[in-house]
């Protein structure tokens, strides 16, 4: 099959095998003017009435667009990210996470008034049921934070099983905000677990980040005081997390909100796409790295290790969708400064900023576009203000809900979303015929087989 385009706006595809040709039209959408044409449309494609038509083969959805979003633009080309038009650098700048929070919900920045309703009705619902905290009392001692997150996110479905009418907007609303509301009280309780402490619950005269901050540190003081360095640095990492298009966390939320689930089991599945080490558990990668190198006098060693495929990788380095420098990576770095100049500069920095330095320098990674992205500074930020490496996935969690309830409320709306249902190539056997191969194919129950 031969394919050519055309100025008309159509694709003219022609099948060698039969002879016959097609015209599929080609969309153009978009402040950018992103080109695509609709999968369905290659049904025609057939060698003889009655055949399925040609479908496309698109592993892990490399080229495949699964919806129209008008939340989050990124160029990984160009370095771009923009929640609603906005660019990464101005929020996280000038913006709070609660405001960039509103943006992607609601598509525009809020007014006065609007911000102030909006502040107050997710500080009102910060409290979590009190069975929520016996469930989570109910973890072993060792749990992953992540996986009591997970759990007890899905649990908030049946505290509120109103949210399962998604058609009616104020509860679409509702849940919304208890989400953005309770996911870090609940993460809070999670670490406090983790560390057999007491949980602290909300101080809601606090604002959002200095609220997460005193449930998961407070101890005896009558009342939290943040460090405004780490308040700061909180605030803008959650900005950065906050959304990232259609990615697997966020891919995970829509195909399992499109069957019309609630939101909070549709953003517990997120969760747990979240939770696996190529997504979530990045920057834990980057400091498990730094540890193996242990000292900068290594670091010729390693890189010289990576290169020849000797079984080390650069984490931290290089992103699926950026091919240039990610754009919040910048950031992070001036944000890392900042906070290391709070609490100084430890071994583990030092080899990161040599690790940084000579890889910007070297033409092997430079050809294959190799910059540092988000994850290589994140970590070490969140170590330094004293979070568990197994948290790292958490936080990103509690930044990325407002990403997810967007996304989800998005996908709700939209009238072309049908039940997530892809194709598949089939490459199994042929029809065969069964054979009984069984002697005995329901042997009683032995006594000494129970286990005791």
């Amino acid at each position: 099959m031969t394919v050519s385009t055309n100025a008309t706006g159509a694709l003219d595809l022609r099948d060698s095998r039969t002879g016959r040709s097609f015209s599929v039209p080609i969309s153009t959408e978009g402040p950018e003017g992103d080109t695509s044409v609709r999968a369905m449309d290659l049904r025609q494609v057939r060698q003889e009435e009655g055949e399925f038509g040609l479908l496309t083969y698109d592993p892990a959805f490399m080229n495949t667009a699964s919806c129209k979003s008008a939340i989050t633009y990124i160029d990984g080309d160009k370095g771009i990210l923009r929640y609603r038009g906005y660019p990464i650098e101005q929020l996280a700048e000038k913006a709070t996470f609660l405001e960039v929070a509103y943006l992607l919900r609601h598509g525009e920045l809020p007014t006065q008034p609007e911000y102030d309703v909006w502040v107050k009705d997710i500080t009102f619902h910060t409290y979590v049921h009190e069975n929520i905290r016996k469930f989570l009392e109910g973890f072993r001692y060792d749990a992953h934070p992540m996986s009591m997150l997970c759990s007890a996110t899905a649990a908030l479905s049946s505290f509120y099983p109103q949210a399962r009418d998604i058609q009616d907007p104020h509860q679409r609303y509702i849940s919304i905000i208890r989400l953005l509301a309770k996911l870090p009280t609940i993460a809070a309780f999670a670490y406090r677990h983790v560390k057999g402490l007491p949980f602290i619950y909300p101080d809601n005269e606090l604002s959002y980040s200095e609220n997460f901050l005193s449930m998961v540190a407070r101890m005896s003081e009558p009342k939290y005081q943040a460090n405004p360095v780490f308040v700061k640095a909180l605030e803008v990492l959650f900005i950065l997390h906050a959304d990232h298009e259609q990615n697997c966390s966020t891919s995970a939320v829509r195909a399992v909100g499109s069957s019309h689930v609630d939101p909070f089991s549709a953003v517990a599945a997120g969760n747990a796409a979240l939770f696996g080490p190529l997504h979530g558990g990045a920057n834990e990668a980057v400091l498990r790295m730094i540890s193996r190198i242990g000292d900068k006098k290594n670091i010729p060693a390693f890189i010289e290790n990576v290169k020849t495929g000797g079984g080390e990788r650069l984490m931290g380095f290089g992103h699926r969708v950026y091919k240039s420098y990610d754009p919040r990576a910048r950031i992070v770095k001036k944000l890392a400064d900042e906070v290391f100049a709070q609490v100084g500069m430890d071994k583990d920095l030092e080899i990161a900023l040599e690790l940084e330095r000579i890889a910007l320098e070297d033409d092997y990674f430079i050809s294959r576009k190799l910059y540092p992205n988000v994850d290589f500074y994140t970590g070490l930020i969140y170590r330094s203000m004293a979070f568990p490496t197994d948290f790292f996935t958490v936080l990103f969690a509690v930044a990325r809900v407002a990403g997810w309830a967007a996304q989800w409320e998005e996908m709700v709306l939209d009238k072309e979303q049908k039940i997530a249902r892809p194709r598949q190539i089939y490459v199994g056997a042929g029809e065969r015929q069964y054979e009984d191969r069984l002697a005995e194919k329901f042997p009683r129950a032995r006594k000494d087989s129970i286990r005791k």
